[in-house]
């Protein structure tokens, strides 16, 4: 048998070790569970002790690459390595998300991993992220670009795409037939020394249209990239029809290597659709701004004596009244701090009451801080109106008052700023305060309380809509 089967003296999950019939009916148990998978594509996840994820990882197959690392006889340390040896000894049930098709297996394993963080991922945890093609649709010509972190506002983006190799050379391609300008000069109609300037040299090879010269009007040149966004946008079954006449007409004539050029631009085409959307596929980490003006000014806006280092935001997330979780995501000094994320299924509360729900999760969250074992955030931030912030303030002013009538611990005058966030008219309210507060939309501290807000959101809503069915989230007691 392989090493991932061998489990007579093997350390129990539980703690304990298990004998030769545990391993074996641990084993027998997860085979059957597999069988029951897809053989298309999706994401697979597996669990330890208490269903908490060990491992994430994507396939072409889900039925088949499960299977591979409990199969009798397999050589899982030559191929994987001992530490996932090591996580499939562990492992005691598995689980699986389908998809519609392996690029997006891949985009949500991606965006998972770096959610969950489970113990034997190694790839995928770090700050990289997908690119996207961004066009600045708002400048009086164009540009084109590939980027990992997009300009905030005034550009369509496509993507993320799953292969930046291929997006580079299949925009060089597109490029020979819209002429989109790919540089990062500032031009202007109305600018007049347009016409003095020295075009580069794609537009010598006519792969640019030259606006930066002046060879093409504002109209003619905004057509074209409205073209190209069109482009993007179908299915470009007519380019590659005209693609595949061409390297059959090659092919006849023997001319081979022309053929393999047309073959080439096919199969760069056809992957321009190997990529997600920016709605779905969400990267938070492209869209965040330079905390350091943020902090500094969000110190002033709430006149707080010391600088705000450590912000933890909340967010409730439920479906029809059931299946209710609250979030808590953490921020230092302006970043995310994955490690202090937290997930709490809502216990106390039933149907949909979204301050009750709030309540509950303060009451959770700063019961440790109350005692002492844990350092209170600078800021909370609650999504959500005055009545949330109202709900989170009741709930910490009774665990204040019930700690000092019950006398168990020395109980500190709290320093924490309580604030929301409503969604709309992202009206900000702090604790104190009857009348909220709006700041400009291109305000640091306005964008950095929306990325805490929307990562709570997101944490809270996206991924337990996906996955409200599997326990995926270590939950916080």
């Amino acid at each position: 048998m392989g090493r991932a089967g061998v489990q007579s003296d093997r350390v129990h999950a539980y703690g304990h070790r298990m004998t030769h019939n545990e391993g074996t009916d641990r084993l027998e148990r997860i085979r059957r569970k597999i069988k029951e998978f897809p053989t298309g594509p999706g994401v697979y996840f597996m669990k330890g002790a208490d269903d908490v994820v060990l491992y994430i990882g994507k396939a072409k197959s889900l039925r088949a690459r499960a299977a591979s690392y409990f199969q009798p006889g397999s050589d899982l340390a030559g191929s994987r390595g001992p530490r996932i040896v090591e996580m499939a000894e562990r492992v005691q049930t598995v689980d699986y998300l389908e998809t519609e098709n392996e690029v997006d297996a891949m985009l949500k394993e991606a965006r998972l991993i770096k959610d969950i963080r489970p113990p034997y991922n190694t790839d995928l945890t770090d700050d990289k992220t997908f690119p996207y093609l961004e066009i600045t649709t708002r400048e009086d010509f164009p540009g084109v670009y590939i980027t990992r972190k997009p300009r905030s506002k005034g550009t369509r983006l496509f993507g993320p795409f799953a292969n930046v190799k291929d997006l580079r050379a299949v925009l060089v391609e597109l490029q020979k037939i819209f002429r989109f300008r790919t540089c990062n000069l500032e031009i202007s109609e109305g600018d007049p020394k347009r016409r003095f300037f020295r075009p580069c040299l794609l537009f010598s090879i006519k792969q640019c249209t030259g606006p930066c010269a002046a060879r093409i009007d504002k109209a003619d040149y905004r057509k074209t990239v409205q073209d190209f966004i069109r482009f993007l946008r179908s299915k470009r079954s007519t380019v590659l029809r005209w693609l595949r006449k061409q390297m059959e007409e090659a092919s006849a004539k023997l001319e081979f290597e022309k053929a393999a050029m047309f073959r080439d631009r096919i199969r760069l085409i056809e992957g321009l659709g190997a990529r997600g959307t920016p709605d779905e596929h969400v990267q938070p980490e492209v869209f965040a701004a330079d905390p350091t003006e943020a902090l500094v000014r969000l110190r002033e806006v709430l006149n707080l004596p010391d600088p705000v280092r450590t912000i933890e935001g909340i967010d409730i997330a439920t479906i029809s009244g059931a299946e209710s979780v609250g979030s808590l995501v953490k921020f230092i000094d302006g970043r995310p701090f994955k490690s202090g994320y937290r997930r709490f299924r809502i216990k106390t509360v039933q149907g949909v009451d979204d301050f009750a729900m709030i309540a509950e999760v303060v009451r959770r969250r700063y019961k440790y801080a109350l005692r002492g074992e844990e350092l209170w955030p600078d800021l909370i931030l609650i999504d959500g109106g005055l009545g949330q912030l109202h709900a989170a303030e009741a709930a910490l002013n009774v665990m204040m008052a019930e700690a000092r009538a019950g006398g168990d611990v020395e109980v500190e005058p709290l320093h924490t700023t309580i604030a929301s966030l409503a969604k709309r008219e992202e009206d900000i309210y702090i604790q104190g305060r009857s009348q909220p507060f709006k700041l400009p939309a291109h305000s640091p501290v306005r964008k950095l309380l929306q990325y805490v807000r929307d990562e709570a959101h997101r944490f809270a809503q996206h991924y337990h809509h996906i996955l409200r069915t599997k326990k995926m989230f270590n939950e916080d007691a």
